[in-house]
């Protein structure tokens, strides 16, 4: 009878650290459980540096939605990322998007800042005002030659 009861507790404990496993990989992956519908809307940018599908967007520091797809338009030559936002979540049509990055060297994310229009973003529009990633090593290069450029000639 103990040798039962022993073999019905280490099973508990295996299928709870199997469901303890299951749960950090969708964390880590960034996935969702919770099935809430959303609404896509599209966005123009120049450059979009590290972005990757499933990066989150954020609006005051809480997640909003996440990007689905990122595509290259060949006739304007820009990146067009569609973001997915969650429905409880109402953004005006003057709304501005960036790609921001979470730390020096974090991963990279969508902001969003609402505007001051009545009308609401629907599924299927496009935020106009956009601001691409700031690429570290572009910055880097630019504050190289301008230093050089400049010289210290003695």
């Amino acid at each position: 009878m103990e040798r039962t009861t022993l073999d019905l507790w280490v099973g508990i404990f295996v299928a709870a650290g199997m469901a303890a496993i299951l749960v950090l990989a969708l964390k880590v992956g960034n996935f969702s459980l919770n099935g809430s519908s959303t609404y896509p809307v599209y966005a123009y940018f120049d450059n979009i540096g590290g972005l990757k599908p499933r990066a989150p967007i954020k609006s005051a520091g809480v997640v909003v939605g996440r990007v689905a797809a990122i595509a290259f338009d060949q006739k304007q030559y820009k990146a067009r990322v569609t973001l997915n936002i969650d429905r409880q979540y109402q953004f005006s049509k003057d709304s501005t998007a960036s790609i921001l990055t979470s730390g020096l060297l974090g991963e990279q994310y969508i902001g969003l800042d609402t505007g001051a229009d009545d009308q609401m973003l629907k599924a299927g529009d496009t935020i106009t005002l956009t601001q691409s990633a700031i690429v570290l090593e572009k910055l880097i290069g630019q504050f190289i030659f301008n230093k050089a450029g400049s010289g210290n000639h003695q």
